[in-house]
């Protein structure tokens, strides 16, 4: 097989991402969706494999800015459309793939690569680690009340088109990002990407929907929904489909979400990205007609250690050697000195003995704060080799809040 890797050419764009669409299924997208998303990729991001005039391995890398703890917005390549065509698999298409791009992002100088997974065990081997977890939840609202705290009955809740509701719902989101790691600034044009709701992908649910939550004349939260209608002998019972939803303070959010769990016609709520530590579990009255369930989310790669770990802070004092194993990406292989607490942190090469011994995919799962290395020694992923290091270090890299990526890439 002769193939070559290049970056993309404008007239290339066309050819390449129908060879994404036929990774994914083959099932063209809509126009208005492929054309956001060629906006927004970048050609000197994006890279084709090529076999004659036909893609066979697609990937690009967007420019993304996402939260980390302590709430710095630090420069991560999201890398997304992934695909190599079925006649190609098992040739080392992905690994040449994987290989120019992390060698591209140490280039640029971004410490940090990150990703959404069609299938989890795909990137373990390429150093990325599980980060986040996303929480769904599949509401029976013919059985569920939302409690109302304090200040719920003076939240005013009005619809707006969503288009119109824009600016107001990104100002509410704006203010959101720094307050949970994972969150992701939205850069110029990414404000279009919660709107996208082309006609042939709504299954017989409505256009997007938008209420908007405000106290004292201004917004301070917002939901986005459609509702898929159903009508049976027994009676309606239609389906809330949450986009999402975002709120300033408890009362807005609770009301939001009793707003969602009463439209007319309908006796289920579902969303399917939602942090698992969501303030709606405790708002329910009943926690199992819910059907919580919590899958993998975003998976994160370090792609320089030093400044990656140097650029979050640490829930409480830390100074410990890391021992990291980086066979993919060797510049980061061998011991580091990270030391910090909530101020700050650094991380640098050191000579000095090793206090804990983990590769870089641990690093990027315990990155964000979600993923303790606990946990993770106790799996047998990191190593102590100095009495007292893991429980220093793993309360260290804690959040109090858990990370969650706000949507996909």
């Amino acid at each position: 097989m002769t193939t070559e890797l290049r970056v993309l050419r404008d007239a290339e764009f066309d050819a390449w991402y129908a060879a994404v669409e036929l990774g994914f299924g083959g099932v063209p997208e809509a126009p208005e969706e492929a054309a956001l998303w060629r906006e927004l990729a970048g050609l000197d991001r994006s890279i084709g494999v090529w076999d004659g005039a036909d893609a066979v391995g697609t990937t690009g890398a967007f420019a993304l800015r996402i939260t980390v703890p302590g709430g710095a917005g630090v420069q991560a390549a999201g890398v997304t459309m992934v695909s190599v065509r079925p006649t190609h698999r098992r040739r080392g298409v992905l690994r040449q793939m994987m290989r120019r791009q992390l060698d591209d992002l140490r280039a640029w100088g971004e410490p940090l690569a990150v990703l959404t997974a069609s299938e989890p065990d795909i990137y373990g081997r390429f150093g990325y680690g599980i980060a986040t977890h996303s929480l769904s939840v599949r509401i029976d609202t013919t059985r569920v009340r939302v409690s109302a705290p304090e200040g719920t009955e003076g939240v005013r809740l009005r619809l707006s088109k969503p288009d119109e509701a824009r600016d107001a719902c990104e100002a509410v989101y704006a203010r959101r990002v720094a307050a949970r790691p994972g969150m992701l600034a939205r850069q110029p044009g990414w404000e279009a990407v919660p709107l996208l709701d082309p006609a042939d992908g709504r299954e017989g649910a409505s256009p997007l929907q938008c209420v908007l939550a405000e106290e004292g004349g201004r917004t301070v939260g917002y939901a986005r929904y459609a509702v898929r209608p159903l009508w049976a002998e027994s009676g309606p019972g239609g389906t809330v489909l949450l986009r999402d939803v975002e709120a300033l303070t408890p009362a807005a959010y609770a009301a939001l979400w009793r707003y969602l769990t009463e439209i007319d016609l309908t006796t289920l709520v579902t969303a399917h990205n939602r942090p698992v530590d969501d303030p709606l579990l405790h708002l329910v009255s009943d926690i199992r007609r819910c059907e919580p369930r919590v899958k993998d989310s975003l998976h994160v790669r370090l792609v320089e250690v030093g400044s990656a770990l140097a650029a979050r802070t640490y829930r409480g004092p830390v100074d410990v050697v890391l021992d990291v194993a980086d066979d993919f990406c060797p510049w980061n292989a061998g011991r580091w000195r990270l030391t910090g607490d909530a101020k700050g942190a650094s991380c640098e090469r050191t000579e000095d003995a090793a206090d804990l011994a983990l590769s870089v995919r641990e690093l990027g799962s315990a990155y964000l704060g979600g993923v303790s290395l606990a946990a993770l020694a106790g799996a047998g992923r990191v190593r102590e080799l100095r009495e007292g290091a893991l429980e220093e270090a793993a309360a260290a890299f804690g959040s109090d809040v858990a990370p969650w990526l706000p949507h996909g890439f």
